[in-house]
């Protein structure tokens, strides 16, 4: 690795041109990588719900729908509103009661039920299907919603997931950059205490930055990534990938001393020390974030690739970029040197390990209420609900439920030649299930009154279109209640009992089905992570002992971070209870393998196990410090800024799991260190003292 290291501080001037040249191409990438914002969309293609959304695109062409409360009109301007929406581009169709039976048919010709669907006389207020010939999370779909509600902003409010995920996607393009800001300021605050030079915190950031737009750019390669992907990876990176510009830092003025102010020298040696660490260390970060990619909830996946990918790319930067930009810059780094503001911790370490049995106790009796509030954290699925009471599809939504009583619309596509009357029953049906505000099909629209040839050809083609039919039903219940899983359920009862091959799809049934494949997505990954880095700690260590414990410490601080929204009564989005233990596993892992190394060290040296553990401890926690702190600074100000719940609640839990991860590996790792040192050392490689 020296050899390499000389490369480096020879080429320092060819690298450092070679890398802003390529943020061109990077950023290029950026620019061009699509971005998803239909979570829904994420889920495993071959359930019945995904392949029904695919039929509908393919067999109807339509592939969303939303509803429109227009407010406050008669029925002539309503039909000017129906006919300028069905201008806007991507508009299949729009249906509402004057549609449905023409204005040649009185409204009391129209069934009760379908009537009262589409009007409500106390509100003042009507109701619009609008149907879109593209995907829920397609551009066009959401420029089409983007159109509708600045057609008449006051009369006119567009519900559905389509304009859920337009104000997602117009609120997370405006933070994105806020985001990084915050992320920037505070990570240079702690920088600022901990780094003995003004500059040495710029050129980290300079460094760091330039790796996370090569990992952005990099996703186009991908064809395109999540809004919670896109949002996370640049404060997560930063987080994450800190820690070993401190440790080139760290390890340059060490050897700065070792060759008396040979600073190329120096450097080429820091580098190969670093590269010899930090390999090793980042192995483990990305084994984590890699492990989400066994989640058939394949938005994992997308983090997984995106982060794992981030973890390379700022381990290349820390021993190329950054050791090149610090020799160029030398002469300013040396003039802004200063006294590191930051207190040193490592006088605790006597204190710590004289108590050791002390802190054993308080790690058993906070251990029950920890696993208890990490298996009781209640998490919602529906996200609709955690949206602030300004945007224009939480105004939307509000007004269907509190004016229709509606909560979730189901699809059923059924076969074309379903005979009429077996429509009818089935229909018939699913009317008398609890919950069920309105259930049609073409021929219960018709009803009895209404002859077939007076329905307009293209409300036929909404409902019927070569081998299959489709049918709405209308649910007073809101998607991911328990209610509506149950209602779900009923139905498919109902519909399968008239043809097998019928299909319940919608918001719903797709959430009834997250719900199902996030909580084995759960167990999968939590197991995946750790049985993924417990082997690597075996083979780093050589030991069976140590990766018990050092595995065992850490979900120990993911049960604490994890179980405390249990106890403030706070809920927490579904993907957090699924990706926070492996993303905090894989990241703070590392804090224990520092100073389980140079507990090693110490004992293969001769130490004997208190003065071993001590020293490194005290060696430890400068550094462990300051890497949660640049954790907690990247994450903790977006996670209090965002609009966002998903990502606001995913930061918050990444910055706690970050102190609490540094409070455990330096109060209660030493104190296992202290009790199993016996076993430690017999089942351990390199323990024993070396043959003098």
């Amino acid at each position: 690795m020296i050899k390499f290291g000389k490369g480096v501080v020879k080429l320092r001037i060819s690298i450092l041109i070679l890398a802003f040249l390529l943020l061109i191409p990077s950023g290029i990438g950026y620019v061009n990588t699509r971005v998803n914002y239909d979570i829904l969309s994420y889920l495993p293609g071959e359930i019945e719900t995904m392949k029904g959304q695919d039929l509908l695109l393919d067999e109807f062409g339509t592939g969303a729908f939303s509803f429109v409360v227009v407010e406050g009109m008669e029925d002539k301007d309503v039909e000017k509103v129906a006919d300028q929406i069905k201008d806007i581009k991507h508009v299949k169709s729009v249906i509402w009661y004057g549609s449905v039976a023409d204005f040649s048919i009185p409204k009391e010709a129209l069934p009760d039920d379908v009537y009262e669907f589409f009007n409500n006389k106390e509100a003042d207020s009507q109701l619009m299907a609008v149907l879109y010939d593209d995907a829920m999370s397609a551009d066009g779909t959401m420029e089409a919603v983007e159109q509708m509600n600045q057609l008449m902003e006051d009369k006119c409010f567009v519900s559905g997931m389509t304009s859920v995920n337009n104000d997602i996607k117009k609120v997370s393009e405006n933070e994105a950059v806020i985001y990084v800001l915050i992320a920037v300021v505070l990570s240079l605050i702690v920088l600022s205490l901990t780094m003995d030079s003004v500059v040495v915190p710029f050129l980290f950031l300079l460094s760091i930055g330039m790796a996370i737009v090569y990992n952005l750019g990099s996703n186009v390669f991908l064809g395109q990534i999540s809004f919670v992907t896109k949002a996370l990876a640049a404060v997560l990176q930063l987080g994450v990938t800190m820690d070993y510009s401190i440790f080139l830092w760290h390890s340059y003025e060490e050897q700065q001393e070792r060759f008396n102010g040979d600073k190329e020298r120096a450097m080429a040696h820091a580098i190969s020390n670093t590269i010899t660490s930090v390999v090793g260390s980042s192995i483990t970060t990305v084994a984590g974030f890699l492990a989400l990619c066994f989640m058939s909830f394949t938005l994992g996946r997308d983090l997984g690739i995106v982060m794992a990918k981030g973890v390379v790319f700022g381990v290349i930067g820390c021993v190329t970029i950054l050791p090149s930009l610090i020799l160029v810059f030398d002469k300013a780094v040396e003039k802004t040197k200063h006294r590191v503001i930051l207190p040193d911790a490592g006088k605790i370490a006597g204190w710590v390990t004289r108590h050791s049995a002390v802190f054993l106790v308080v790690f058993l009796i906070v251990l029950v209420p920890a696993i208890y509030g990490y298996t009781h954290t209640d998490v919602y699925y529906d996200l609709t609900g955690t949206l602030p009471d300004t945007f224009a599809s939480k105004v939307a939504n509000d007004k269907l439920t509190e004016q229709y009583h509606m909560g979730a619309t189901h699809m059923i596509l059924t076969k074309s030649s379903l005979s009429e009357k077996d429509s009818m029953n089935m229909i018939d049906e699913i009317k008398k299930l609890d919950g069920v505000k309105l259930a049609v099909s073409l021929d219960s629209v018709l009803g009895p009154n209404i002859p077939q040839e007076m329905v307009p050809e293209n409300i036929k083609d909404i409902f019927i279109s070569g081998d299959y039919q489709m049918m709405l039903v209308s649910s007073e219940y809101a998607t991911a209640s328990d209610e509506v899983n149950k209602q779900c359920d009923e139905i498919n009862k109902i519909i399968k009992k008239y043809d097998d091959s019928a299909m319940l799809i919608g918001e719903a049934p797709c959430t009834k089905d997250l719900i199902e494949i996030t909580d084995k997505d759960f167990k999968r990954v939590s197991a995946v992570s750790i049985g993924v880095i417990f082997l690597i700690i075996a083979l780093v260590f050589k030991s069976i002992s140590l990766p018990i414990i050092l595995v065992a410490v850490i979900e120990f601080a993911i049960f604490i971070n994890m179980g405390i929204p249990a106890y403030t009564g706070t809920v927490l989005p579904f993907i957090a209870s699924i990706v926070i233990g492996t993303i905090q596993l894989g990241a703070t892992v590392d804090y224990a393998i520092l100073m389980t190394n140079k507990y090693k060290k110490n004992r293969y040296n001769g130490m004997e196990k208190k003065e071993a553990i001590t020293d490194a401890l005290g060696k430890s926690t400068q550094s462990v410090i300051v890497s949660a702190l640049s954790f907690f600074a990247a994450t903790f100000g977006v996670g209090m800024y965002s609009n966002i719940d998903m990502i606001s609640s995913l930061c918050i839990l990444m910055a706690r799991g970050a102190i609490v991860s540094m409070f455990v590996v330096v109060f209660i790792l030493p104190s296992m260190f202290m009790i199993f040192d016996r076993i430690i050392c017999a089942s351990s490689a390199g323990f024993k003292v070396k043959n003098k």
